[in-house]
């Protein structure tokens, strides 16, 4: 089942069922309003929801409203907790580097977490907005799922029972400030600003046989500027999976319905520490500041610059007959004018 919000009805949106090949829609008030109201009523609504979604692509109905991601907020506009992982420790120890910190042993066992922003995301067809390039503008392009209730203490086998929903992120780095932002101690908040999740937000089975093991199995692509940046799997090197993930966030407390939690940017060895470029043969890269570390590496400096504000990105995960899962999240850098 498919899952989107449409920029109409209020801050949070209204709720529709999309078909599966994300050309029609259909709003569905008197099942949910909002996809949080639906998250939150799961058990009653899933159902209802799921025999709409059936209906829109056996053609049942007449007139259905055509899909256009252009239309969609974020699938859910916010959320009441937004915890990004860094399942990738590939990508861990590479950004590391990239700043001159060695990488711990225990990143290998306990995961890294950070709560982020989630009072306002973005939606996938809005531009990034910032004041300055000077801050050092990065993509990151993930997947995240949507919870139902967690328990405090919640097991792996009992978390991976809460995933109901699976998306893509671009979770917005701004680079230049971080190293400043750490050094206090206290973690990211200014240098991680709003989030932006791809249009259509859909149930584990879709992916069929490429949800294995709280893990999606495909390739995660992300275009820079319409060329091909990076086309890494998101199942290989995904050192902890999302049951894993949610758990941690879990360990000292409940998650309610509609928390979401990221995977961390996607992040291939490609058989070496640092992965290789597509231009070299590699799957590439899903943040830009895995090939600054590739090239101070290669060449001892870095080459390729953050974002500009007229660049742009493009993240979407495609099956295996070339069809979009989730829709593209299509993003321009403007800068922010109030």
């Amino acid at each position: 089942m498919k899952l989107a919000t449409l920029k109409q009805g209020g801050r949070d949106g209204t709720l529709v069922v999309v078909n599966r090949a994300l050309t029609h829609c259909r709003a569905v008030p008197a099942i949910a309003r909002t996809l949080q109201a639906a998250l939150d009523d799961w058990e009653t609504c899933e159902p209802q929801l799921r025999q709409v979604y059936e209906a829109l692509n056996s053609g049942a109905f007449s007139n259905p409203d055509a899909f256009d991601p252009a239309a969609c907020h974020s699938p859910l506009p916010r959320a009441y907790q937004w915890a990004d992982g860094s399942a990738y420790v590939n990508h861990v120890e590479l950004v590391r580097r990239a700043r001159g910190a060695e990488l711990p042993a225990e990143f290998w066992t306990d995961p890294l977490m950070y709560q982020g922003g989630s009072d306002a995301f973005v939606g996938p067809r809005d531009p990034v907005r910032a004041l300055s390039v000077d801050w050092g503008i990065d993509l990151e392009a993930e997947v995240a799922v949507v919870t139902g209730d967690v328990n405090m203490g919640s097991n792996a086998a009992a978390a991976a029972k809460s995933v109901r929903l699976l998306m893509l992120v671009n979770d917005v780095s701004l680079r230049n400030l971080i190293p400043a932002e750490l050094a206090k101690g206290f973690g990211f908040f200014q240098s991680k600003p709003a989030s932006a999740f791809s249009p259509v937000a859909v149930t584990p089975d879709e992916l069929g046989a490429h949800w294995v093991d709280s893990r999606v199995q495909r390739p995660l692509t992300v275009h820079l500027n319409g060329a091909l940046f990076g086309q890494p799997d998101a199942g290989q090197d995904m050192v902890f999976n999302f049951a894993q993930l949610i758990a941690h966030a879990a360990k000292t407390r409940e998650l309610r319905a509609g928390s979401i939690i990221g995977s961390g940017t996607v992040s291939n060895k490609q058989g070496g520490l640092y992965g290789s470029s597509v231009a070299h043969g590699g799957v590439g890269y899903a943040c830009i500041a895995e090939v600054r570390m590739y090239e101070t590496i290669e060449t001892g400096k870095p080459q390729t610059p953050y974002m500009q504000f007229g660049d742009s990105v493009r993240i979407e995960m495609l099956d295996a007959q070339g069809a979009s899962i989730f829709g593209a999240i299509d993003q321009t850098v403007q800068a922010y004018a109030g």
